[in-house]
């Protein structure tokens, strides 16, 4: 795999100054045009790589560093990472977009590279499944691609796969220990012995593990499960031989690459492994060998390393392990967390024809039926029992041995099935939706929640029916608990069970100020914690405040700056641990990142914990997003963007953002083009409510002169006003396309009347147009617009009320309101009478219970009235919006004698997936606009469409 220097930061700034004259935007630019993916940072913070993938094409792996100029790129190089120490550099090697194209998937080469970040050497691994550093960095281990049955010369094979080039000056093989030469001799497998077919999911590969200091490397066969410890002391693998019907655990210290089998089994295959993160404890499920992966019964065997002794766990009060149960040790090692199943009795097999009289026997041939009861009183309705399935089948229920007392206490069940592990001592929170199953369907997702004891697993219940969007969090030594309810803010002492209003006498409100769903209003969310316990930080829409957990007295940490400047803080560059709740402490000095309401622009802030007041730190007419923050650095990466400006990555000290270092160069790649620019815009709607909206102006605008425009919406779209447009061709018309045709886009928000979501949604979008005609920019006879989703909903309804739109594309619109309450999202399975009631589409009430209103928010029943001329978009296996609502509003159309055209994408979802689909679409997107806005000639799909033709399926 080549491995390419990439310019020095100097030579590629001077670049535009030698730039060629700069040209309109093609599709093939859009194509090519690359994204900043997945950026990765070293411990130390001097290591950065980033994935720079086209919206078509071949990816490259970047790699910068933050104390000089070097850089590297890895061509093909995808889900980058880096070792803690930044010493290396790991990247999937994706095949090319012509061999993807072309190639079937099971024939692409799978490669990894590795690269030394202090040499510039890489290596190159072929036929790789997976590749994983050890924490420390220090170590590596590839896992090869299980061998196809019809290789026979499997050491060849490995060999040539495992071909590696010295990193350091110096390597040193160490001696390659086979599963037979580690399996004791008593154990082998007698000749005449035989044993069951070994199934895909029970076979291992071959891993590589390597020492990258030295290069010091070895190997394992037939591996199934492997994981390094924390410390970077121990590899610990799971052989399951499938030849001799050899199962073991196997431990490499990894100085020097010794093996040792901690356990070995003939009989038993060895499914989950864990390793305490200091070493000392391993811990395995493991069944019987001879019996089919999804009949075998499981047991749990916990091996201590240095004592060399084992305690196993088998079945015991009706809960046992399966092949889903997963392990995990506490990271004091005190603990080790599992999950089990309840034992139930197997099914019976059906009942075949053993004679001919069974042919005739009803039982046995009604017990070949295929059906499906929906009953009245099921929990969940049938689609949605279908969709979770697989999921309930893999789902196991939470629990916890204690190692010093042998003492394993069940924590989650049936009533209670959903425990969060994390890593406070005592207490950890649960939940439950089973009571509102049912009631999910109408009323939207609610939860029952309970702190439960790990030693003892009894439940605490905390909150009943509260929203599942408002769970409570956890404090560090689970010594409170802090939740939002009913428009407050509140505390529970665990110990004590004392619950606390923080925010009874406090006047600002805490619950989300522009909330306009029939439903409670949610809160802003938490901060982070005090590291001891002590506070708790809060977000209202603009502040951020502390309160404290024994005086729960509150104070503004931003001291009231947000709302007096409409500014919305929020504590941002943390280090956070996936099992413990962010945390700072007392007197830290924190990053905030503001947002003004009224620029739209982001800034950077600094405050100090307990003390009340903000700092701004830098001046900004750009979005800023934080991307990263070194584990054990105050590095942060984040990005700067604005419609003007690609957002590339810099790093700073997330004490001093203001002194910033740029790392990547992409902006580069929109020199050559012709640019818009876009501004703020404000209006009242058809009540007298401010409204702000986004005006992308065409390139090379000149004022007075009027404009096709081109209206997308959504909900708010004002906080778009500096972003980047998206380069890539999806459900949405690429903004930095059109506005390179001649287009001015129009980007306006909407505020929503509860019960009349269609009508509040027209008054908003009529007023933001006028307003857009009264500047002279946008020419009255040529105003189109374009939705999807809840946006198409919208569009469609809008042509219905009014005349002022010459051309509308709906992607996936709900028509009649009636047929689509109580239609199926097929992605999850659930009815859409939820979505109605309390939730997007803002009705409030039941079809039943308001049926009038259903019908005058419905576009179809005013088909007869639209002039606009039409262009609906589905694909027929939308998950989200039954796509005969599409077939609904064409027939009625149709039969009303419109202009309507319908395009059907076969077997794509509600955002298209497939690129000749999704390109298709752009481009009639953009003619079909042309054309009724600009006066082009209509393309023959157009005026003619095209007769039913069997089309190759893409895969």
């Amino acid at each position: 795999m080549k491995l390419f220097n990439l310019i020095p930061l100097a030579v590629c700034l001077s670049f535009s100054a030698h730039a060629a004259p700069q040209r309109a935007l093609s599709l093939d630019d859009i194509m090519h045009f690359e994204t900043l993916q997945q950026p990765v940072i070293s411990d130390d913070g001097k290591v950065i790589a980033v994935q720079a993938t086209p919206d078509r094409g071949d990816s490259r792996a970047l790699i910068r560093f933050s104390e000089n100029n070097k850089q590297y790129e890895i061509a093909n190089g995808t889900d980058v990472n880096v070792s803690a120490d930044g010493k290396f550099v790991l990247a999937t090697i994706e095949a090319s977009l012509f061999e993807r194209e072309t190639e079937k998937k099971a024939d692409l080469p799978h490669e990894v590279v590795l690269l030394n970040t202090q040499s510039g050497k890489q290596q190159t691994f072929e036929n790789v499944d997976s590749a994983l550093f050890s924490d420390n960095g220090h170590f590596l281990v590839v896992k090869f691609k299980v061998s196809k049955p019809e290789s026979t010369d499997t050491k060849s094979e490995l060999s040539e796969s495992m071909a590696v080039e010295s990193i350091a000056s110096e390597s040193k093989v160490s001696e390659s220990i086979s599963s037979e030469s580690i399996a004791a001799k008593k154990m082998a497998k007698s000749e005449d012995e035989t044993h069951a077919e070994i199934e895909e999911a029970d076979k291992g590969a071959d891993i590589r593990l390597i020492n990258l200091a030295t290069n010091q490397h070895s190997q394992l066969s037939d591996v199934t499960q492997f994981a390094f410890d924390k410390t970077g002391k121990h590899f610990v693998a799971v052989v399951n031989q499938g030849e001799n019907q050899l199962h073991q655990v196997v431990l490499v210290t990894l100085d020097d690459q010794k093996q040792r089998q901690l356990y070995g089994s003939r009989d038993e295959h060895i499914e989950a492994l864990a390793i305490s993160d200091d070493g000392q404890y391993v811990a395995v499920t493991k069944g019987a060998a001879s019996s089919t992966r999804y009949g075998r019964e499981h047991d749990m065997l916990l091996i201590d390393v240095e004592q060399n002794k084992q305690r196993q766990f088998a079945q015991s009060e009706g809960w046992t392990y399966n092949q889903y149960s997963s392990l995990q040790f506490s990271k004091d090692g005190q603990r080790l967390y599992v999950g089990r199943v309840p034992k139930v009795a197997q099914q019976a097999e059906l009942a075949d024809y053993q004679n001919a009289n069974d042919v005739f026997n009803p039982n046995i041939i009604t017990a070949k039926k295929q059906l499906r009861i929906w009953h009245g009183d099921d929990a969940k309705i049938k689609p949605q029992e279908v969709k979770e399935y697989e999921q309930e089948l893999k789902r196991t229920y939470l629990a916890v041995l204690h190692l010093d007392s042998n003492k394993l206490v069940q924590l989650a069940d049936k009533i209670v099935p959903d425990v969060t592990y994390g890593e406070q001592a005592r207490f950890l929170l649960a939940s439950s939706d089973v009571p509102y199953q049912k009631m999910i369907t109408w009323a939207g997702f609610y939860r029952d929640v309970y702190l439960v004891d790990v030693n003892n697993g009894s439940k605490i219940p905390v909150l009943t029916q509260q929203p599942s969007d408002a769970m409570p969090t956890l404090s560090p030594s689970a010594k409170f608990l802090a939740y939002y309810q009913q428009g407050n803010v509140f505390l529970l002492d665990i110990a004590s069970q004392r619950r606390v209003n923080l925010t009874a006498s406090i006047t600002t409100p805490f619950a989300d100020e522009d909330h306009d769903y029939p439903s409670a209003a949610p809160g802003y969310g938490f901060g982070p914690w005090l590291a001891d316990d002590s506070a708790i930080t809060v977000y209202d829409k603009y502040d951020v405040w502390q309160f404290s957990t024994t005086s729960n007295q509150g104070f503004m940490l931003t001291n009231g700056e947000g709302r007096k400047q409409k500014t919305q803080f929020r504590l941002v560059g943390l280090v956070k641990d996936e099992l413990l709740p962010a945390v700072v402490n007392d007197a830290e000095t924190v990053l905030l990142q503001g947002y003004s309401h009224l620029s739209k622009a982001d800034g950077f802030f600094s405050a100090q914990i307990g003390i009340a007041g903000v700092k701004r730190l830098t001046e900004s007419n750009s979005k800023l997003t934080l991307l990263a923050r070194a584990n054990k650095a105050s590095t942060v990466v984040f990005s700067k963007q604005r419609y003007d400006l690609y957002p590339d990555l810099y790093i700073a000290a997330n004490t001093s953002p203001q002194n910033a270092q740029q790392v990547t160069q992409l902006d580069k790649q929109r020199k050559p083009f012709k640019w818009g620019n876009a501004e703020l815009v404000h209006w009242r709607d058809g009540d007298g409510v401010n409204m702000d909206g986004v005006l992308i102006k065409p390139t090379n605008y000149q004022a007075g002169k009027q404009y096709p425009t081109l209206v997308y919406f959504y909900r708010f779209m004002s906080d778009r006003l500096h972003a980047f447009p998206d380069m890539k061709l999806n459900h949405r018309p690429n903004f930095a396309w059109y506005a390179d045709n001649g287009y001015a886009i129009f980007l306006p928000d909407i505020r929503f009347e509860i019960g009349y979501p269609g009508i509040s949604s027209v008054k908003a979008l009529t007023a933001g147009v006028q307003k857009l005609i009264a500047m002279g920019v946008a020419d009255p006879d040529a105003v189109g617009i374009q939705g999807h989703s809840w946006g198409g909903y919208q569009s469609a309804y809008a042509v219905t009320q009014t005349n002022i739109f010459k051309a509308v594309v709906t992607g996936a619109p709900v028509s009649n309101m009636t047929s689509a309450y109580s239609g199926i999202r097929h992605g999850s399975g659930l009815a859409r009478q939820f979505q109605y009631e309390t939730g997007q589409s803002r009705m409030g009430e039941s079809l039943f219970k308001a049926p009038q209103r259903y019908i005058e928010n419905s576009p179809i029943f005013y088909v007869d009235r639209i002039q606009t001329p039409m262009m609906i978009m589905f694909g027929d296996k939308d998950d989200a919006v039954p796509w005969e609502q599409g077939v609904e509003l064409y027939l009625a159309m149709r039969r009303a004698g419109k202009d309507v055209v319908f395009l059907q994408y076969e077997d794509e979802p509600h955002h298209l997936k497939k690129y000749p689909n999704k390109l298709d679409y752009t481009i009639k997107m953009k003619q079909y606009f042309d054309h009724y806005l600009k006066g082009e000639q209509a393309p023959n799909w157009l005026r003619q469409g095209e007769a039913y033709q069997e089309y190759k399926k893409v895969d």
